[in-house]
């Protein structure tokens, strides 16, 4: 064999041995020609784990899921198909589907979004067989929420789309996937969600589905979400609605020794249903535009009001921690009494110049024994200023004035005055404790919500701790995971022996005081009716409306099970509709059926509607 012969020879098997090499290398080594393959064969899906179930504390269901369908898109995997067709299979609108492709293909060109939401199984039927005409589109299996209550949508709150700012903010969350917006379905999201899971599957040419990739060797299973056990009873929560028909206000009730809330009601509210399917949005939207009833507003978590007389227990416990009052400490009260200069405060509690004592004072709310009480608790210190800090501290540990950091996603403060608000007010140095003295019968400055005060008749119930009110009781049937906060007890710093003439005053209130046409036989209960000042701007007047009713209570008054606040916002007299639905609630959750149906039926055909319209915000209105 000739040398050039040899030469030829070795650059056919140099070029061979190159072209073996290459094709070895971009078969078998090169990931990103397998990626390119595996891109055009085969797909990956999330699948959307079911979310975990809601139960009440008697382990009724609340909320399941519904199974749902969406249309889902690639943006960079469509190719031209039949837009007829697809409109007619989906139901949707030429617009529809232009704006939610420019969406999707703003959002990202290589990742799925949301086409077409919330298909039934029927609907969704012959989009199935049809699915492959339409490259870059897939069906995605969800659910949504199933309600088994008309009741408690505060509280168990809905799930929407999430919004491009939870997008960035958690990549847990896909454009098109549901999270929780409210209520416990915002606060325990993590939880009630699940785990996503991925399929891989292998598709012809037609993005058609063929089969399993490598037998789900690389799938991983989605995890279902844990569910929740609430600590509402749902049928407590129920009656509680049907109490507020006609109504606007909120009932709280609390279990006194652990702070599990058995029913928040606010009214009027909606039923979760409502916020659910495919209506949602434009239900929402109906219910935000409503300024007149605030549906969306949670009044048991958010109504700041003057809390009126049952504020007055507070001024009465502090008194005596603070060595101002006694226990047999007597004022004289002759309509009232006379205070700084020329002023007076009015009392209607008919001592007509007799010595009142605590236990009576709290009996016949009376204000001049309160309001003298407060007066030596802040002139107790050198100046004005740092008694009513001191007064301010005590009522910041029963959780007034602040947040109470309760397991929902709502709340507000109140407002407890302290010096420097009166300092900003009066110019430091240059008011009296005379100068505040309507926060000594719960009115001026204070404010509170309705479970700020029921928490105040938690710890006067527990004489001296509250536990702070929470909505959950278990989590996958097991408190352990429960936030220890929620179940640990919080001081007042009010000495516990000073709680019984507290109690005694408030049980005289249902037996012979304010609200004695409201008490229950064979089951001694305690309490205050309060009354607090409403006014309003109509037609640019000030005009005073009817008064709010208030009503704090426990029951019963030995190892109490239960503590209620009800506000009814201009419902008059608390004695007059607040003290009947309180003890109605009582009832019910002791019980367990009503023998009081005197109150029910005058509480059930109390309407204040027609004071509501007249109250209906105007253009030159303020509130």
């Amino acid at each position: 064999m000739n040398q050039k012969a040899i030469v030829i020879i070795l650059l056919i098997l140099l070029t061979s041995f190159t072209i073996i090499g290459r094709l070895f290398y971009l078969q078998i080594l090169d990931e990103k020609y397998k990626d390119l393959a595996h891109k055009n064969a085969v797909k990956k899906e999330y699948i959307i784990p079911e979310r975990g179930y809601i139960y009440d504390r008697h382990h009724q269901l609340l909320v399941s899921n519904l199974p749902i369908y969406d249309v889902m898109a690639i943006p960079k995997q469509i190719k031209a198909f039949d837009t007829l067709a697809f409109l007619k299979y989906t139901g949707i609108s030429k617009d529809d589907l232009l704006k939610a492709l420019k969406k999707a293909k703003t959002y990202s060109r290589n990742k799925a979004s949301l086409i077409v939401p919330k298909l039934y199984k029927n609907e969704v039927a012959l989009l199935q067989e049809k699915i492959y005409k339409f490259p870059g589109f897939f069906i995605q299996r969800r659910a949504i929420r199933q309600y088994h209550t008309q009741s408690a949508a505060n509280v168990l709150g809905f799930i929407r789309e999430v919004n491009e700012k939870e997008l960035k903010k958690d990549p847990f969350y896909m454009p098109g996937d549901l999270i929780g917006k409210a209520g416990v379905e915002k606060s325990y999201e993590k939880i009630l969600r699940g785990k996503k899971g991925i399929r891989y599957y292998l598709t012809d040419k037609f993005n058609r589905k063929i089969g399993s990739y490598k037998n789900g060797k690389f799938d991983t299973p989605a995890e279902v979400g844990k569910d929740l056990d609430l600590s509402i009873d749902i049928r407590l929560q129920e009656f509680g609605d049907s109490l507020m028909q006609g109504k606007r206000g909120a009932i709280i009730a609390i279990e006194p020794q652990t702070g599990e809330i058995l029913a928040l009601v606010t009214a009027p509210s909606f039923p979760p249903a409502y916020l659910s399917g495919r209506n949602s949005s434009k239900n929402f939207n109906k219910l935000f535009r409503d300024k007149v009833n605030n549906p969306l507003l949670d009044r048991g978590l958010q109504g700041e009001y003057p809390p009126g007389s049952p504020f007055k227990m507070l001024n009465g416990l502090i008194g005596l921690q603070e060595g101002v009052i006694q226990p047999g400490t007597a004022f004289v009260c002759n309509h009232g009494f006379n205070y700084g200069r020329h002023n007076h405060m009015f009392c209607h509690c008919g001592a007509n110049g007799r010595s009142v004592h605590l236990p009576w004072a709290i009996e016949r709310s009376c204000n001049t024994y309160f309001s003298k009480s407060y007066l030596n608790i802040i002139n107790n210190y050198s100046t004005p200023a740092e008694g009513l800090d001191v007064w301010h501290n005590y009522l910041a540990r029963f959780g007034l004035g602040q947040y109470l950091h309760t397991d929902l996603p709502v709340g507000s403060k109140g407002f407890i005055p302290d010096s420097k608000f009166y300092d900003r007010y009066y110019k430091k140095g240059r008011w009296a404790a005379s100068y505040t003295i309507s926060n000594g019968i719960g009115q001026g400055e204070v404010l509170t919500t309705p479970i700020q005060l029921a928490n105040v008749a938690a710890a006067i119930a527990n004489k001296g701790f509250y536990v702070t009110p929470h909505i959950i009781k278990n989590i996958d049937g097991s408190q352990k995971t429960v936030d220890t906060f929620y179940l640990k007890p919080k001081q007042t710093g009010i000495d516990p022996k000073y709680f019984d003439q507290i109690i005694q005053g408030m049980a005289a209130v249902y037996k012979k005081g304010t609200a004695k046409y409201s008490q229950l036989k064979d089951i001694e209960l305690c309490g205050k009716t309060g009354t607090s000042e409403n006014k309003t701007r109509i037609d640019g007047k000030v005009v005073k409306l009817p008064d709010h009713s208030i009503f704090m209570a426990f029951g019963p008054k030995e190892n109490p099970k239960i503590a209620v606040t009800v506000f009814v916002e201009n419902g008059g007299y608390g004695a007059t509709v607040a003290a009947p639905i309180a003890t109605l609630i009582i009832e019910k959750y002791l019980r367990g059926k009503i023998t009081r149906t005197d109150l029910l039926n005058r509480v059930l055909n109390t309407d204040l509607t027609e004071i509501y319209q007249k109250k209906a915000p105007k253009n030159d209105e303020k509130q």
